[in-house]
């Protein structure tokens, strides 16, 4: 039986192109001057690398994780081609006990491949995973996305709203909330006019 490991692998092994492009997502570059300097960053589900190696060349210290080896193969080669090192793990989130409080910042950029279940497993675990005062990045489409089909998943359980992320992320405080459509030139799989969410939010002190 198929996983979701071998369908992921399966479609970064396919070309030898960067699937997503190497720039980084206009949502990080954007939200980059919140991050205080050589902030210890997680990046889940990254990819290609392309997110995890700009920040790292930033000057931030970038843990970057996908359940896909030849995703991560890519985006090993990105990181020595901008001549920066990323801490790269192969893991797969489900069932992945998330580090306590261990990074300034978590920057998830589409990684809606989860169910209901399993991404509110997900969000809980990026908010255990950032320290108190810490930054949570997120980044998606929302269901107005299944009307352009420029990229993300057909299921419209698995997009975001402002309502959910606001359940989501309501004990944290909510420094930006904003769903917007703009065209993306990521690689082939995010191209044309798109359907957005970006999230900041802070974990609160303790």
């Amino acid at each position: 039986m198929a996983t979701l490991s071998d369908g992921w692998d399966a479609r970064y092994a396919a070309t030898a192109d960067y699937v997503f492009g190497t720039a980084p997502s206009q949502f990080v570059v954007t939200h980059a001057d919140r991050l205080k300097p050589r902030s210890r960053i997680l990046t889940p589900a990254d990819g290609e690398g392309r997110n995890a190696v700009y920040l790292a060349r930033l000057g931030h210290q970038v843990t970057a994780t996908d359940i896909s080896p030849a995703a991560q193969d890519k985006a090993r080669r990105l990181a020595a081609r901008e001549g920066v090192e990323v801490d790269f793990q192969i893991q797969d989130l489900e069932g992945w006990t998330w580090p306590e409080a261990a990074y300034d910042a978590v920057a998830a950029v589409f990684i809606q491949f989860a169910p209901p279940d399993f991404r509110a497993a997900i969000f809980e675990g990026m908010k255990r995973s950032v320290k108190p005062g810490g930054l949570i990045l997120l980044h998606g489409y929302t269901p107005r996305q299944l009307d352009y089909g420029t990229g993300g998943p057909s299921q419209v359980e698995q997009l975001y709203t402002p309502d959910l992320l606001e359940k989501a992320f309501g004990d944290f405080g909510i420094e930006h909330l904003h769903a917007y459509e703009a065209d993306l030139d990521e690689g082939a799989g995010h191209r044309g006019r798109s359907a957005l969410i970006d999230l900041v939010a802070r974990r609160p002190l303790d």
